[in-house]
């Protein structure tokens, strides 16, 4: 049985726009809150809000039982006393694997990241603990949507341009990404799973593959032959400076990276709510 009204914070981001499909197409009454809503969207269905600046938000938020938070997990974490009503018996948030993954990282803005998803998520378990709120914190690996995210979609705008990508190194690491439309699938689905509250998952993609091969299979969906060239480690590093004009924001422990394995295990996601999310096989047809 569907729950009557549910609001969706983030809901213009990777997962939130095929949330706001998915909750519809079973019968919920969907609201959706973003900084700006798409121009053609339904008035009475979405709130125009930043989460850094709710002032008389409250008000605005009509009677909403379950809510869903797709974005950045610690601003809606600090965000809660606002969105929260009596009426709210659910909350399923999205934090994510970097949270283990990237406390050790070499780079203080990926250690500051992972150490802001550790205190979202406890933040959020202790409000809905003290007010018998059911939560569950799905924690996705690599997440991608062909020409929407900010990971594969740069590397299919680097080969479309280029015909080729550099690895560092041999390109080992394993690494298992997520596809946005599985994830919100799973976000409908566990929010009606009773097992499923008070619990923490690990959602990642469907199939465990090195960085090279989900570099080739990029190339495969952008629809060019497959053009890997090695990079030394150590010379990476060195012409990383070079690289990055084609890789905004990115980093040389990027490349580092591509050699270590980044696999968290779903076995729990499975049993509980039936895990089983698309293998990697994306496809950039549209230019990206």
């Amino acid at each position: 049985m569907p729950y009557e009204n549910a609001l969706i914070v983030g809901a213009t981001s990777l997962v939130g726009r095929f949330l706001m499909e998915e909750l519809s197409a079973q019968g919920s009454t969907v609201f959706g809150l973003c900084r700006t809503p798409p121009e053609n969207a339904a008035h009475d269905k979405w709130i125009a809000a930043d989460l850094q600046d709710l002032g008389g938000l409250s008000n605005e938020i009509p009677p909403i039982t379950t809510i869903y938070s797709t974005g950045p997990l610690h601003l809606f974490a600090e965000s809660l006393e606002v969105l929260v009503k009596n009426e709210v018996t659910r909350i399923v948030a999205f934090s994510s694997t970097s949270a283990a993954s990237k406390q050790q990282s070499e780079v203080e803005h990926e250690r500051a990241a992972a150490q802001q998803f550790i205190e979202g998520e406890q933040r959020l378990i202790e409000f809905c603990e003290q007010r018998d709120i059911a939560w569950t914190i799905l924690r996705p690996t690599l997440v991608y949507v062909e020409g929407l995210d900010k990971n594969l979609t740069r590397i299919a705008h680097f080969i479309r341009r280029f015909h080729f990508f550099p690895l560092a190194g041999k390109g080992k690491g394993l690494r298992q990404p997520v596809h946005g439309t599985d994830l919100a699938k799973a976000a409908a689905k566990v929010a009606r799973i009773p097992r499923a509250a008070r619990k923490i998952y690990n959602v990642p993609g469907g199939e465990t593959l090195s960085y090279a091969e989900m570099v080739g299979r990029v190339f495969d969906g952008v629809g060019l032959p497959r053009r890997v060239i090695s990079v030394p480690i150590p010379v990476w590093k060195l012409a990383f400076s070079a690289a990055a004009l084609f890789l905004p924001g990115a980093t040389s422990a990027m490349g580092t990276r591509m050699s270590e394995d980044l696999v968290f295990d779903s076995s729990d996601a499975a049993r509980d709510f039936g895990w089983l999310p698309r293998d990697f096989h994306p496809t950039f047809i549209a230019k990206t």
